[in-house]
């Protein structure tokens, strides 16, 4: 029987168990979006995990949502990711850069030189979002247009290049939790009638060319996709997501990626086994369940219905997280109130086992 504690050959990337850390905004980078001292220890201390995933980064300047997070689209940024990197793989560990474009989710006061966050078509999101000056309301994004959404694909190009440049083992596109490429997914979000949108198969047009095009230029092999069917998070509404998920799964079924990641949420495992079932290649899961979020969810790896599985919290408070996995624990306790910006509090001085 599979473990998660048993290696995998992801496309060529060796990876010491199938315990992934996940996708975490930290809202902790310095000036310019770039990596700091701090960031090196953090994704450092975790390098036992088979696969780190780094926080969203954006491709570009207005691909930006949250105060203080990272870039991968200027020289510096890339300089100071390889120092992360580095340390990583010096740990043994083996890191894939998230690449994000918030879309809609933002406000100008995180933007310079007057931009507006931009999006698939004019619809605000509900809420606000948190920044520098205090909470905003979220606004009506401009909508792109035909020309600008082959240039963001272009951007997520250069950005993934960038990862590479800077060391990275591979990326991931985030194509969840109500970001840009998951705006395009969903009908509430995407009301364009062009190519764009519509039909599922244009809905999944932008999905499907940024992730062919970044596989073109640094290899499918180093090449992710992250999804949250149905996922409500920043005003996501996707009543009867199988369709176009699965749609999606068949179009870039043939790019041989490195995994498609899905973060699974409340009631949809029949949608993750029937995407198990369409989709031949590696698969990580996230689960994303109350009370299914610990050891429990190692099941998944057991019973087949995943190759990887990755933890958000938990491996935020615990460094060393398959250790503790492996000896059932004990676990530090998640401090919510420090997970986004800040300093080392709740960063990196979470301890790790000892004797």
């Amino acid at each position: 029987m599979t473990t998660a504690f048993d290696p995998i050959d992801l496309s060529g990337t060796e990876l010491a168990n199938r315990i992934a850390m996940a996708p975490m905004t930290r809202s902790r980078a310095g000036d310019g979006g770039v990596a700091t001292d701090l960031t090196v220890e953090y994704y450092a201390q975790r390098a036992s995990a088979g696969l780190i995933i780094t926080e969203g980064i954006q491709p570009s300047v207005i691909g930006q949502g949250y105060p203080s997070t990272p870039g991968l689209h200027s020289a510096e940024q890339v300089a100071s990711w390889r120092k992360v990197t580095d340390a990583v793989h010096a740990g043994g560990g083996r890191i894939f850069a998230q690449i994000m474009h918030a879309g809609r989710i933002g406000h100008p006061v995180l933007l310079p030189d007057g931009l507006s966050p931009v999006g698939v078509s004019p619809v605000a999101a509900p809420g606000q979002v948190y920044t520098h000056v205090g909470p905003k309301d979220l606004i009506e994004p401009r909508e792109l247009t035909g020309d600008e959404i082959r240039a963001t694909v272009a951007d997520f190009v250069s950005a993934a290049r960038g990862a590479v440049d800077a060391g990275f083992d591979g990326v991931e596109l985030h194509g969840a939790n109500g970001y840009l490429i998951h705006q395009f997914l969903a009908p509430n979000t995407n009301l364009r009638t062009d190519e764009w949108g519509g039909s599922e198969e244009n809905r999944i047009r932008f999905a499907v060319e940024v992730t062919r095009a970044v596989a073109a230029e640094i290899g499918g092999s180093r090449t992710a996709l992250r999804i949250s069917p149905a996922n409500p998070f920043n005003g996501i509404e996707e009543p009867a997501p199988d369709a176009t998920y699965l749609a999606l799964a068949r179009e870039i079924e043939p790019l041989g990626l490195a995994y498609l990641h899905v973060l699974e949420g409340q009631d949809i495992r029949p949608l993750t086994l029937a995407l198990r079932k369409q989709y031949s290649g590696t698969v990580m899961l996230n689960v994303f369940t109350e009370g299914v979020t610990g050891p429990e969810a190692l099941s998944v790896i057991e019973d087949g219905i995943a190759d990887l599985i990755s933890y958000g919290a938990l491996f935020l408070a615990n460094p060393d997280l398959p250790a503790r996995l492996k000896a059932g624990g004990p676990y530090n306790t998640p401090d919510p109130s420090s997970f986004f910006g800040g300093d080392e509090k709740g960063y990196t001085d979470y301890p790790a086992l000892t004797g």
